[in-house]
């Protein structure tokens, strides 16, 4: 995974711990997936939507 091994995750989740404190990492945690969760919506509205622009181009 991009090269990044073990020991290196958790340095970062370390400094992560360090630098927002563990009150905070549930509310990050619950930012990140509402972002995934919308991201994921956002693609599936657009491929349900592409193949209606197309036919909608085909009659015009």
């Amino acid at each position: 995974m991009f090269g990044i091994g073990m020991p290196e995750l958790i340095i970062i989740l370390v400094i992560i711990l360090i630098i927002f404190g563990v009150g905070k990492l549930p509310e990050i945690g619950g930012g990140m997936g509402k972002a995934i969760r919308n991201f994921k919506s956002a693609s599936k509205e657009a491929e349900n939507e592409a193949p209606e622009k197309l036919e909608e181009d085909k009659k015009a």
